[in-house]
């Protein structure tokens, strides 16, 4: 039996965050650096912030671009990423809608619509009716705010492609403070003057790809710290022991990053797996031998017709010379996926929407994320927060995104797992 104070389940940026940030809280109290082990399933760290080299281009698992609001978090990664080509963007988005491409936020842009549409969607929203009593799932938060028009155009296709599932199952904060509000006077407003502003207004992005990233979160880590190909068989709440298929350690404190339905099927813990619902999304790396368009970093798709939600494209955000894209499809949880299917798929829409011409596919790389969008409900809200309470009686402490069940961003992460780590040092 080995003994450790932490024992951290999964090397992506919540559990590399959080060793880093527990180490120093601890040290700075004066006391010895604590023993820790991580714990990753897979052969190497990252989490879906890895990233893939294939004939030249830079793919990551999906388009993870970081939107920092902490200056501090951001200077710390910084120091630990000599030499990398970081780009700071100001992002230019679009929503490909009836043949043109209307920039994002579509409830902010409908002056950009075909005038019959902008009709449609204005007078539905002077006219919607409003009213928070009926609010009760994300679909009807969408009618309520904005009526009719913008929502059945945009707001709900595109959604529901992304979600995979019907929004009226979904709570009406299930995107928190990264769906993009706006009121009458802002969307009026913005028929003058564009204000562009949003969550992700501007991105960092390194040229080496996210996995630059993960490097800087083990800069300052024990080289012994991380092991990979070890994936957590079981946990004894009773005993707080980790066994894994070489080996069990005896822990004070368990953090887990993994997703919460398999963390609960390693503890054994009793809970409502059917709460616990999410998608997937496939997504496909595509490598061309040339340029396509020079404009959008993003372009969104709301026409069920077209299989894919999202297109990013890393030759814009690069400046490369050569279409370099990500392109997203959301998928039920239990879907079976016939990739060369898909991608046949796939390259005839691109070319059905122009992004394809005469270019020829060089390269290309798929993978499936799985969870990728967790499903918020009533239900899930309820029954996260009771295991949470559950588990961290026994020492053992969820986080991130998948290990909280939420909704957050690549930041949120670590300002989780340095919040978690002061508290968890006060009792180590």
């Amino acid at each position: 039996m080995e003994h450790r104070d932490f024992v951290v389940v999964g090397a992506g940026v919540t559990g590399l965050a959080f060793a880093n940030f527990v180490r120093a809280e601890v040290t700075a109290r004066g006391r010895p650096p604590p023993s820790l082990t991580i714990l990753e399933a897979t052969s190497a760290p990252g989490g879906y912030c890895k990233t893939v080299l294939s004939d030249g281009f830079v793919w990551d698992y999906s388009g993870h671009f970081f939107h920092f609001r902490h200056p501090e978090i951001e200077a710390w990664l910084r120091q630990r990423m000599a030499g990398q080509d970081i780009r700071t963007v100001v992002k230019r988005s679009f929503i490909r809608f009836a043949g043109r491409d209307i920039d994002f936020p579509f409830q902010k842009n409908i002056h950009q619509l075909p005038r019959k549409d902008f009709i449609d969607c204005l007078v539905d929203l002077y006219f919607r009716e409003d009213g928070a009593a009926r609010q009760a799932s994300f679909r009807d938060m969408l009618y309520a705010r904005f009526g009719r028009g913008i929502a059945d155009k945009f707001l709900i296709p595109y959604n529901e492609k992304l979600y995979a599932t019907d929004l009226g199952r979904l709570d009406p904060g299930a995107m928190g403070r990264f769906f993009p509000h706006a009121d009458i006077a802002d969307i009026i407003r913005n028929m003058r003057v564009a204000d562009g502003a949003s969550y992700n207004a501007t991105f960092t992005y390194p040229r080496g790809g996210a996995i630059e990233y993960i490097r800087a979160l083990e800069h300052d880590l024990p080289a012994d710290a991380v092991s990979v190909n070890e994936p957590v068989t079981a946990i004894d709440l009773r005993a707080r022991v980790a066994t894994t298929p070489s080996r069990q350690i005896a822990y004070r404190h368990l953090i887990s990053s993994a997703p919460l339905p398999s963390l609960l099927t390693m503890t054994g813990l009793d809970h409502d797996a059917a709460a616990l619902s999410s998608n997937k999304v496939l997504v496909f790396n595509l490598g061309f031998d040339k340029k396509g368009p020079t404009e959008p970093h993003w372009l969104y798709f709301p026409d069920p017709a077209i299989r894919f939600y999202r297109v990013g494209f890393y030759d814009n955000i690069m400046a490369d010379d050569r279409m370099s894209l990500y392109v997203e499809i959301g998928m039920a949880s239990d879907a079976v996926i016939d990739v060369d299917a898909e991608r046949a798929r796939v390259m005839a829409d691109l070319a059905r929407e122009g992004i394809v011409r005469d270019h020829e596919l060089v390269s290309w790389h798929h993978v499936v994320l799985d969870p990728a969008y967790v499903h918020i409900t009533e239900r899930s809200v309820a029954e996260t927060a009771r295991v949470r309470r559950t588990l961290a009686a026994a020492g053992v402490h969820t986080a991130g995104r998948y290990g909280g069940w939420t909704y957050c961003s690549i930041e949120d992460n670590i300002v989780e797992a340095r919040e978690l780590a002061r508290i968890l040092a006060e009792v180590t």
